[in-house]
């Protein structure tokens, strides 16, 4: 299954993240693929939002990963762009996050695709200028089903 949408503001971006938020389940892995300043830390805030969490979301770029556990579902924030290897993913127990009860969205899912389960959701934001500067298409697709 995949599903296009298109925004033309950060506010909109904001709210599919925040609708997409509201509808996620349980141990559901969502990948978050796009370039630097694409609006995938502005999704990610959508998403939090629409679990309820009310404290301030980051990209976790420095600490790789942000637990938020005050929303109806325990929120895995993963930030893998500076990431050196798989290993430093073990290191920080990303198993637990990604088999728990939890809902785990990882930015810059590409990095570490070896460990990402076959059984996900992969995000992919795009710009395109000649549509305009705030213009993103968000693609949604449900892998290994």
């Amino acid at each position: 299954m995949e599903k296009v949408l298109e925004t033309y503001s950060a506010e909109e971006t904001f709210a599919y993240g925040k609708s997409f938020g509201e509808r996620v389940q349980s141990g559901q892995v969502c990948t978050l693929i796009g370039d630097l300043g694409v609006g995938k830390t502005v999704f990610t805030q959508g998403v939090a939002a629409g679990l309820g969490i009310s404290e301030p979301v980051n990209s976790p770029t420095f600490t790789i990963l942000q637990i938020y556990e005050e929303g109806r579902l325990p929120f895995y924030h993963f930030d893998v762009y500076r990431i050196g290897d798989v290993e430093e993913m073990e290191e920080i127990g990303y198993e637990d996050c990604f088999y728990g009860e939890g809902v785990c969205l990882i930015e810059w899912a590409d990095l570490v695709a070896e460990i990402i389960p076959e059984r996900h959701t992969r995000i992919t934001i795009e710009k395109d200028l000649t549509k305009g500067f705030a213009y993103r298409r968000i693609r949604i697709e449900e892998k290994g089903l």
